[in-house]
């Protein structure tokens, strides 16, 4: 497909600037509205359903068993904003609210629908060679770039304009200090790659040390997606049902797709509007009120300060994006993952549960001014007023075409399909994982859409190199999934040498004294 056609019709996309469309999975289905409420109700009514019935007061608590243990099955906080990462990867919808009853086949997706990191490489070295490092003598090296050194901590900051916003492939990746740290990360762990490319004689040039280091890491990515995060929050056999590796006669391996009737993009080539608008959003959920960052070395406190989401009255103290990092916001991610060395009782911080309960910060947006009465201020009402503006259909409806029976919901909860996915998994069957995993038709839906753009996707992993693991690939150092003996979202933490405790900020402060690179300090 050449870069100025726009045809989206045929098979999934190659060029990386395609953007594509959104499509319906249901589109025999009504789509709902509450009753009795006309169009120029719809945010007030909403307004109060939220105000009402969806506000957690306060951050939910880890669960803790008899013997003083976290429930394995609670989601660490950093896959909250991991989710978020990934959504911007794939979608985005620059459509306004108040815009949005029209045809989604006729809106535009602004991202590649695909795993292919685009936030990270942008459109390429050749098209942005802004984004990317070049020597004295001009020479593209295949890193990125990063920006200046965070004092005192010897981590390096993204690279910021003079207004301190970001200079990286996807603008919102900035927005939180969290979703920021994230793009760090990979930023980091691709010049890593980079650099064992060059050390293992594997690449001559920068040009084919990129090109190594992009694939090993974009199909880490997927590998982490589908193997970690989506397995981590949807139904388990919904999740091994989806995507499956086969053996046919004469040895051919391939992976196959086991909701096709849901979602197959080769039929279907469109990002899912059930999905983006509703079933995705259940990470909305999970967002805590505030979180500790980082233990007393930076932050001068005992046990760290916690920093709300939002602080409107003094921005130096909150979690907020477009600015500089600052040593006090980094994440000390074994408070925010499961990582070794373990960070004690109540770490990893947990997420909060997936329910029909949102943080009161949600409910004070900076896009409405904090104004708990303006709908862009109160996440919860955005979304149940885009879903009827969008015409989606009711959650039980969906669930009836799905072939489940569903669930039991008082008069006064709105039918939404977010809402009912949100009130599914509050209230499974399985208390151990009420909360913590998505039901049957948030399930369904996530994981058919997660396994169709995997397989739709001609350079995945999946479609290349059926039979690849991380585990075989050259450039990747087993040191990076010693625990918990998985390659999950901490390997590519690890690998990015950004600090996992206490102790990994003084190292990469004595690597800048050294005026050594921190990503390699230990290494050389």
């Amino acid at each position: 497909m050449s870069h100025g056609k726009q045809n989206t019709d045929i098979v999934a996309p190659i060029s990386t600037f395609y953007g594509g469309k959104y499509g319906r999975l249901f589109p025999d289905l009504p789509p709902w509205k509450p009753d009795g409420v006309s169009d120029d109700q719809l945010e007030t009514y909403f307004l109060d359903i939220a105000k009402k019935y969806m506000v957690r007061s306060g951050n939910a608590e880890p669960t803790i068993d008899i013997l003083g243990q976290r429930n394995p099955s609670s989601i660490p906080a950093g896959y909250t904003y991991f989710g978020q990462f990934v959504d911007h990867d794939i979608t985005f919808d620059i459509t306004p609210l108040s815009e949005s009853e029209v045809d989604p086949n006729k809106l535009r997706n602004f991202r590649t629908p695909r795993f292919d990191l685009d936030c990270i490489y942008g459109s390429g070295p050749d098209d942005q060679p802004y984004l990317y490092q070049h020597d004295e003598k001009g020479r593209f090296t295949g890193k990125l770039l990063t920006g200046e050194f965070i004092s005192p901590t010897g981590i390096n900051d993204l690279q910021r304009n003079s207004e301190g916003r970001a200079i990286i492939g996807a603008m919102r990746n900035d927005e939180s200090a969290f979703v920021a740290q994230f793009q760090l990360a990979f930023i980091r762990a691709h010049n890593k790659l980079v650099y064992r490319a060059k050390e293992k004689g594997l690449a001559n040039t920068g040009a084919e040390a990129f090109l190594m280091a992009s694939r090993t890491l974009r199909w880490l990515y997927q590998w982490v997606v589908w193997h970690d995060f989506v397995k981590r929050i949807s139904d388990n056999q919904i999740h091994e049902s989806s995507l499956r590796l086969n053996n046919s006669v004469g040895g051919l391996t391939s992976w196959q797709l086991g909701l096709e009737d849901v979602y197959d993009w080769k039929k279907q080539p469109f990002m899912p509007i059930e999905f983006s608008v509703a079933a995705y959003r259940f990470g909305h959920s999970m967002a805590r009120k505030d979180y500790q960052t980082n233990e007393a070395r930076l932050t001068g406190t005992e046990n760290g300060d916690r920093f709300p989401l939002f602080n409107f009255s003094d921005k130096e103290q909150d979690l907020s994006g477009f600015r500089p990092l600052a040593a006090k916001r980094l994440i000390q991610w074994n408070w925010f993952l499961e990582m070794k060395p373990d960070a004690g009782t109540g770490f990893p911080q947990p997420a909060d549960p997936i329910d029909t309960k949102l943080s009161d910060a949600l409910s004070k947006l900076p896009d409405g001014g904090g104004d708990p009465h303006s709908i862009l201020s109160v996440l919860a009402a955005r979304n149940l007023v885009r879903g009827v503006r969008m015409k989606l259909p009711s959650g039980p409806d969906v669930a009836r075409k799905l072939g489940f029976q569903p669930i039991k919901i008082s008069k006064k909860e709105p039918r939404a399909l977010w809402y009912y996915i949100l009130k599914e998994a509050e209230t499974l069957s399985d208390t151990k994982t009420a909360g913590f995993k998505l039901g049957q038709v948030g399930s369904t839906i996530v994981c058919a859409t997660f396994a169709g753009l995997l397989k739709g996707d001609q350079r995945s992993w999946i479609n290349i190199q059926p039979t690849w693991t991380p585990d075989r690939d050259p450039l990747l150092d087993h040191d990076y999934n010693k625990d918990p003996g998985d390659w999950t979202l901490a390997s590519i933490i690890r690998m990015s040498g950004l600090p996992v405790a206490r102790d990994s900020f003084s190292k990469n402060s004595e690597s800048k004294r050294l005026g050594k690179s921190p990503e390699l300090l230990g290494r050389e």
